[in-house]
């Protein structure tokens, strides 16, 4: 049987991040640790994760959102604000806002996960993060221009997320998406969407997972001016006619 015992989880978490050049304290990997154990054991009356062994979700869940943390292009502080779009069990909101301390919105359409990511983050004592039950569109209209960053975990397609996450962010302000291989055409469609949203590609990284559980690819994109079309849309006409698709 395989010791996945706390001081393990602590132990696989800070040793597998130090592969990317990623550090990670005590306090932070025991944080992450906590995190992933509440998810499982919810997962148990909640479908929240298909990754239910400890190991595995240590590469899958906790590895996987912080890889954005590898690049020089992350910049996100203590002071910021950032919105994680369709947050699920609070990934990869919650261990951003373990690592970053920066004020988090964690927002998902399902009323069921906010409730429980609502309890993780209180359970865990991370005041700076936020939950929300709401489509994104609504949301936008709400808190317009008042993020540091967005982020996504392959919960579309990346010219859907540019849409949607472009009325959130103030200028200058980056969107940070997670896939796993993208084809070309996916990566044209979005430098499209962002040339109409005003968002720009600064930077495509790639990364493997430990245990060959993946291939990463991590998408940079900064808003640089004003979207050329009134945003948000209406609810759904995002992916009804997407944008950047001739």
């Amino acid at each position: 049987m395989r010791d996945t015992s706390a001081e393990r989880l602590i132990h696989e978490i800070t040793s597998q991040l130090s592969l990317y050049g990623i550090a990670c304290t005590e306090r932070q990997a025991s944080l992450l640790a906590r995190h992933l154990r509440l998810v499982i054991e919810k997962n148990k009356v909640i479908n929240l994760t298909r990754i239910v062994d400890p190991l595995e979700a240590v590469s899958l869940h906790i590895v996987d959102s912080l890889l954005p943390l590898a690049s020089d292009v992350f910049v996100l502080g203590s002071s910021d604000f950032f919105l994680d779009m369709g947050t699920g069990a609070g990934f990869p909101g919650i261990p951003l806002g373990v690592m970053t301390e920066a004020h988090g919105m964690l927002v998902d359409s399902v009323g069921k996960k906010v409730e429980a990511v609502d309890e993780f983050t209180s359970r865990l004592g991370l005041s700076k993060l936020h939950t929300r039950h709401a489509r994104l569109e609504d949301l936008a209209c709400e808190i317009r221009s008042s993020q540091d960053m967005v982020c996504a975990r392959a919960v579309a397609q990346t010219n859907v997320l540019i849409e949607y996450a472009t009325p959130f962010l103030k200028m200058g302000g980056h969107l940070v998406i997670e896939k796993g291989r993208p084809a070309p055409e996916e990566i044209d469609a979005a430098l499209h969407a962002g040339d109409i949203c005003g968002l720009t590609l600064v930077s495509r990284e790639s990364f493997e997972l430990p245990q060959h559980l993946g291939h990463r690819e991590i998408l940079f994109f900064e808003k640089v001016k004003p979207s050329r079309i009134a945003l948000p849309r209406k609810v759904g006409e995002a992916k009804r006619r997407p944008l950047g698709i001739e």
